[in-house]
């Protein structure tokens, strides 16, 4: 698929622009962990503020809305109890939005949590008995939530006594699972709707891509690592006006979106966990900066010149041409400059494209280069959906916004090789990693990850 093309094409398709940031900080690395399926070794040991990967898109079924997703806990497996999975109450979980392009949050959704524990002395069991309503008696442990809304302006309770969706323990304490779902379901003021609670890790891809990239011949390839964890999940669901610049979602589309984590600490509330994009601390950043990759704020990244240097040239294009022989493109990659920094316009590097940057909002201040995952909410859901996104020609998929469907780590491999420099796919890597899909099918309605696993993984 020819990804250059010019602006009165993309128009005509409906598109202003977005696809693609990605987590590049540098901090002190006692202040911060990184975040993602255990790719940082401080954030391995905290897997209950390890934010595991961040979803944008145009709700399917709604398209007047967007819908946005944060992920947490990598590696849930389904019988893990008798203490099974829980949201931290010592931390803050936020969703944030750019809709200005100063990389700064314009929104933020904040979530906090409590625990009701009525197990006490008195058993070990997480329910004793089954569980068919999320106020069943039976259930002895559960998590309620606030949300709340904070703007410039000040912050707005959304939901004041939420409650999670509690871990699916199986088919006889919870005989239905899919009504516990449906009643943590909450609707907001103004049409929307949010989520917590536990869902299937819908991310798919083989893992041993840290074999020396799959064994070093492509050997090591075709297994859906995360098959049967879950994860635990935050979701929104909103009109696109109430997240564009000045509630204009058809003069301002572009938005950008990240999640952090901010732990209490004894000096107050601290940022442990930053994600927007997936595999870039994984693929893109050393193992002496991941420790501090998410401990600042986006508007700090294009002041970080160790860490704007691993974009310039990166250490995976050298790597597949050490290993695969697929030759590197020339440095500076301003391709990765654009994809991961600044968003795609024809006017500001290589790719000549209208997609992604900020700056196509009409009303954006002068664009702050940072990491972010930027979705165009001006471009309708794809009738026929390609798992390769942009470049596959679906300009509703990643890296405009992330979708379930989305393969992402096909599409970075193509990126990095520079598919999105020369218009077209590389041939040596179109196998990818032989997971081109998630063995659960997405949902048709809110909040559309699949329903949590009750089955051991080792049993799959």
């Amino acid at each position: 698929m020819e990804l250059r093309t010019n602006r009165r094409a993309l128009v005509s398709l409906g598109i202003a622009g977005a696809l693609i940031a990605s987590s590049f900080t540098l901090f002190r690395a006692d202040t911060g962990t990184a975040s993602s399926h255990r790719e940082a070794p401080m954030t391995s040991g905290d897997p209950r503020n390890d934010n595991t990967d961040v979803y944008a898109f145009v709700s399917p079924d709604k398209p007047d809305t967007v819908t946005l997703m944060a992920n947490f806990i990598p590696f849930e497996e389904p019988n893990g109890g008798p203490n099974f999975y829980q949201f931290d109450t010592n931390s803050r979980y936020n969703i944030k939005i750019d809709s200005d392009g100063d990389a700064k949050p314009d929104i933020t959704y904040q979530w906090r949590f409590q625990n009701q524990d009525k197990r006490g002395n008195t058993t070990f069991l997480y329910n004793n008995g089954p569980v068919t309503s999320l106020n069943d008696e039976n259930l002895l442990f559960k998590q309620r939530y606030t949300l709340t809304k904070i703007t410039s302006g000040g912050s707005e309770t959304l939901v004041s006594n939420g409650t999670v969706a509690p871990s699916n323990v199986g088919r006889a304490s919870m005989p239905n699972y899919g009504t516990l779902r449906s009643a943590a379901i909450v609707g907001l003021k103004g049409g929307g709707k949010t989520f917590a609670g536990q869902s299937d890790e819908s991310f798919f891809l083989d893992l041993r891509v840290f074999d020396l990239l799959y064994g070093g011949d492509l050997s090591e390839v075709g297994q859906d690592t995360l098959k049967g964890y879950n994860v635990h999940t935050l979701g929104l669901q909103l009109p696109k006006d109430e997240l564009a610049l000045k509630g204009d979602s058809k003069r301002n589309p572009v938005i950008g979106v990240w999640s952090t984590v901010d732990k209490r600490g004894p000096n107050g509330f601290v940022q442990v966990s930053r994600l927007a994009s997936p595999l870039v601390n994984e693929l893109v950043m050393p193992a002496g900066l991941k420790d501090t990759f998410n401990s600042i704020s986006p508007d700090k990244d294009a002041g970080i010149p160790a860490v704007v240097n691993r974009v310039t040239d990166p250490e995976l294009a050298r790597l597949l041409q050490s290993i695969y022989g697929i030759k590197a493109p020339a440095t500076p990659r301003n391709d990765l400059v654009q994809i991961f920094l600044t968003g795609i316009t024809e006017d500001n590097g290589p790719i000549k494209a209208d997609l992604n940057s900020q700056t196509l909002n009409k009303d954006a201040v002068k664009l702050r280069p940072s990491e972010m995952l930027r979705l165009n909410m001006s471009i309708p859901p794809s009738k026929d959906p390609n798992r390769l996104g942009v470049i596959g020609g679906d300009p509703q998929g990643y890296p405009n916004g992330r979708r379930f469907i989305d393969d992402t780590v096909d599409i970075s491999l193509q990126v990095v090789a520079g598919a999105a420099q020369s218009g077209k796919l590389v041939d040596a890597l179109a196998a990818g990693d032989k997971v081109d899909a998630n063995d659960k099918p997405t949902g048709g309605t809110f909040p559309y990850i699949p329903l949590p696993s009750n089955i051991s993984v080792n049993q799959n």
